[in-house]
């Protein structure tokens, strides 16, 4: 995969420079033709960009189309706002309305003026209009000609594009507005996060969220440690050791999803934050284990492999196709302790036996994830918060009812916001102080840290669990830890 932009020095708080990504110019490159039918599926279907672009990058496309594709398609998601800004610099008013095809091409050519030096403005703006035309919409080819040999010249005539990029922001913008097109959020978004971290920290998760993120992965069988390695390099990975987690493994450069070491389920790919969350389920082997939103199964593998052979892993989720992921991936990591159902968590749960250990990684938001999934900036509603919280305190309390005396619940999302964390354990828990208890997660995962990580970096004075993107090259994660009582003890 091509590397993302290098952030360096510039007017506009260090937005990245152009990377070198090179491109001979043809009719329309394969690259070019897989990043926008992608940006099109994203765009009017709803379509995840990460799951679309995996589907394309089939074993017919060279390593090099594969590369610049991932970079357009990823990087025109994460740059969307500013991208459309520049744009529309070009465009009168009533011209803005543009038709999703051609508004793609625009954010292509553009993206290419401004990060990817390497390749000639003249291919940039050439292949885009005759992406429009292949796209059937063969009258805006003028259109998208002029507004992108306008953009070449006004972007390039200064010492980098951004310096004319610079000039572009009145300068009695509001804060919010200006951080939401400089570094491509929605305005609502930034206004939530100044008021809840501050500018400083603001202006880091927003500058984090539009860098690639990097690869860690979980040794998942631990005999086959020295093969893993070998299997990874060959496949041109350096391994290094884990940020956040001593067991953690951190990938950078190469191609680990082709290597031995994943096909046969010696270690998976996963997010450091995400495997902490399995580690402060703490889950014993012989215990029965609930994983109520289990897919993908990263979580659920950790979980089996904790509760051993002799004990049992429950995975569910609300859709069999989403189910039938995790059966994949469970059968493909050799592991014999899980069995896996489709239900609806915010329904009844259907287990009359109760679980010593239950995880709750419910859907959420994705806030915390901006970088890994860019799209979702863009989907995101203010209102859809509400509805998530809604649906997720529903999904706590089930979870709770079949929590055994003296068992242990972990409650998760990849969410930033309090809606969706602190407010729905709040809300779970009201009138159970009898019966449950949030407890601190410090003593969950303090000997899973590495030793330069200080534990309250990642478990608040409140006793939460959390992550922060920009931080320790993880994804922002929230967890609450909480213990139902037992009357015995």
């Amino acid at each position: 995969m091509a590397p993302a932009p290098h952030l360096r020095s510039s007017p506009l708080d260090s937005l990245p420079a152009r990377s070198v990504v090179l491109c001979s110019p043809v009719s329309i490159s394969r690259a070019r033709t897989i990043a926008f039918d992608v940006l099109l599926r994203v765009a009017k279907q709803n379509a995840y960009a990460d799951e679309t672009l995996r589907g394309a990058l089939d074993e017919s496309v060279k390593t090099e189309d594969a590369g610049l594709a991932t970079e357009l398609s990823l990087g025109a998601l994460r740059w969307q706002g500013l991208l459309d800004f520049l744009t529309d610099r070009h465009l009168a008013n009533a011209a803005k309305a543009l038709d999703t095809e051609v508004r793609v091409a625009l954010r292509l050519g553009v993206y290419q003026l401004l990060f990817l030096d390497r390749i000639p403005p003249r291919a940039a703006v050439h292949e885009s209009v005759e992406l429009v035309k292949r796209a059937r919409k063969r009258s805006a080819a003028p259109l998208v000609n002029a507004v992108l040999r306008r953009a070449a010249k006004e972007l390039l005539s200064g010492k980098t594009p951004w310096d004319a990029v610079a000039s572009f922001f009145p300068e009695d913008l509001p804060l919010a507005e200006r951080l939401g097109i400089q570094w491509s959020h929605p305005t609502w978004m930034v206004e939530r996060w100044l008021r809840a971290f501050g500018e400083e920290r603001a202006r880091m998760l927003v500058r984090a969220n539009n860098c690639a993120p990097g690869l860690s992965a979980n040794l998942l069988d631990p005999e086959r440690s020295e093969d893993a390695q070998l299997s990874l390099e060959r496949a041109g990975c350096r391994v290094q050791p884990g940020r956040l987690l001593r067991n953690a493994l951190v990938l950078e450069g190469g191609n680990p999803a082709a290597s031995e070491a994943v096909h046969k389920g010696w270690l998976a790919i996963q997010d450091e934050a995400s495997q902490a969350v399995a580690h402060l389920v703490s889950a014993q082997p012989g215990h029965r284990v609930l994983d109520l939103c289990a897919a993908p199964g990263g979580k659920t593998l950790l979980l089996a492999l904790a509760a051993g052979p002799e004990g049992r892993v429950v995975a569910s989720d609300l859709h069999e196709h989403r189910v039938r992921t995790v059966r994949e991936r469970v059968a493909q990591a050799g592991v014999r302790n899980v069995e896996t159902i489709a239900l609806d968590g915010t329904q009844p749960l259907p287990f009359e036996q109760p679980f010593d250990r239950i995880l709750v990684d419910v859907p959420c938001s994705g806030t915390g994830t901006l970088a890994r999934h860019p799209e979702i900036r863009w989907k995101l509603r203010r209102e859809d918060l509400s509805d998530l919280h809604k649906r997720q305190v529903c999904l706590l309390r089930n979870a709770l009812s079949v929590l055994g005396p003296g068992g242990r619940l972990v409650y998760s999302t990849c969410s930033l916001e309090h809606e969706e964390n602190e407010s729905v354990v709040v809300e779970a828990l009201g009138g159970s102080g009898d019966t449950f208890q949030a407890v601190s997660a410090r003593g969950s995962i303090e000997d899973a840290l590495q030793n330069s990580v200080h534990l309250e970096h990642v478990v608040s004075a409140d006793g939460f669990f959390r992550t922060f993107p920009g931080e320790r090259g993880t994804d922002g994660f929230f967890a609450a830890v909480i213990e139902r009582r037992n009357p015995n003890a």
